[in-house]
C-alpha cells in the first residue's frame, strides 16, 4: 500500500483518460476518499449527489462571442435582482448571487476587463472583444458572483423570479434586505 504501481522504484504515471487534476485540492481529497474507504468513482457520486440533493444544477453560459465560458451550480428556479442603481441602469444588469465556491471560470480570464467606479469594491467584469459582461463580483457580495442569467445556455433553467431592488439608495437597500448578504455563503 502507498507503493506507485508497478512496485518499489516505479515512477508515478500521469493521470489516464477520464482522470483530472485537482490542483491543491489533491491530498484533500485523497485524505476523503481513505477516512471514508472510498474509490475516486463512489467520492465523485457523493459530490454530485450533494450537490443535486441541495436542489442545483450545472448552468453553463458565457459571452456573445465565446471568448469567456463559465459554469455555475445553482438552483434551475432562479431569484434574480433588477437593480436600479447607475451602472446596473446603464447595463440592464439583472444578477443572481452564488458562492464563489459555485461558479468556475472554464476559458477567457486573458479576455476579461475591469471597470470599477465609487466605492471599487463590485468589478464590473466584462469581455474584451464583445463587451458582454456574463458575470461580476457585487459590492454586496464580494465574497461571491453576480450571474447574467441571460447569459447561460438555454435548458437548464426552469423559473425566474425578478426582485427589484433600490440600488439608487444601495446602502439602505442592502441593510433592509434580510438576505442579499447570505446569498454568497456556501
Amino acid at each position: 500500500a502507498g507503493e506507485p504501481p508497478g512496485g518499489p522504484g516505479a515512477q508515478a504515471q500521469p493521470p489516464g483518460p477520464g482522470a483530472f487534476d485537482l490542483g491543491a485540492q489533491s491530498e484533500r481529497w485523497a485524505a476523503f476518499q481513505e477516512r471514508h474507504r472510498l474509490s475516486c468513482e463512489e467520492a465523485a457520486r457523493l459530490l454530485l449527489d450533494a450537490y443535486e440533493c441541495r436542489g442545483l444544477v450545472k448552468h453553463m453560459g458565457g459571452c456573445h462571442c465565446g471568448a469567456v465560458r463559465f459554469e455555475v451550480w445553482a438552483s434551475a428556479d432562479l431569484h434574480v435582482f433588477n437593480c436600479n442603481c447607475s451602472i446596473c441602469t446603464k447595463k440592464q444588469n439583472r444578477h443572481f448571487i452564488v458562492p464563489a465556491s459555485r461558479f468556475k471560470l472554464l476559458k477567457g480570464a486573458d479576455n476579461l476587463t475591469t471597470y470599477t467606479f465609487n466605492t471599487h469594491r463590485a468589478q464590473h467584469t466584462f469581455c474584451k472583444t464583445c463587451g458582454v459582461q456574463s458575470f461580476y463580483t457585487p459590492r454586496s457580495n464580494p465574497d461571491g458572483y453576480g450571474v447574467a442569467p441571460h447569459c447561460l445556455d438555454d435548458g437548464t433553467v426552469q423559473t425566474i423570479v425578478t426582485e427589484d431592488i433600490n440600488g439608487k439608495e444601495w446602502e439602505k437597500a442592502v441593510k433592509e434586505h434580510k438576505t442579499i448578504r447570505d446569498m454568497s455563503k456556501p
